[in-house]
């Protein structure tokens, strides 16, 4: 009688030299090159800092249409401002010709505005003959002449 041998074979998977080499060196390319960024996904990475508009709320970049029901200086600003986390400053604080600019009509050039930082938007809405004025402790902001007004309303 003839005893049967089975034949043993393992498998061991064979990893050339060079594969571990291969996947050795993409995982160091798959971490980020920075500390201040993270992997999001499998091609794309995060920047754990904050944007330059996150910084600085009047620096964000605006592309705005104004609505037609928008038919002075101080609505548009008022549109402008919103979701900025900054407001025009309270009358009583500010020159009294401002409240002359604001209720200026708004130019039809100035309805569409953009894209532009929205500090250079409100700037273009005052025009060059008032300077911005920012109070980033109360986020507020409000407009003052660059002179004294040449042209004051005479009394008759």
């Amino acid at each position: 009688m003839s005893a049967q041998i089975s034949p043993r074979i393992t498998c061991l998977p064979i990893v050339p030299k060079a594969g571990l080499a291969l996947l050795a060196s993409l995982s160091f390319a798959l971490q980020p090159a920075y500390a201040d960024e993270i992997q999001a996904g499998r091609y794309s990475v995060v920047s754990l800092l904050p944007t330059s508009a996150q910084r600085d709320p009047l620096s964000s970049v605006v592309d705005t249409t104004l609505p037609d029901a928008a038919t002075s200086i101080g609505e548009a600003l008022d549109i402008l401002l919103a979701g900025s986390g900054y407001r025009l400053s309270a009358p009583t604080t500010a020159p009294a010709i401002r409240e002359t600019l604001l209720a200026l009509p708004l130019p039809d050039a100035h309805r569409k505005l953009g894209p532009l930082p929205l500090r250079e938007a409100l700037e273009v809405l005052v025009g060059p003959a008032f300077v911005l004025v920012e109070d980033p402790i109360h986020r507020l902001v409000s407009f003052e002449p660059c002179s004294p007004t040449p042209f004051a309303p005479s009394e008759e």
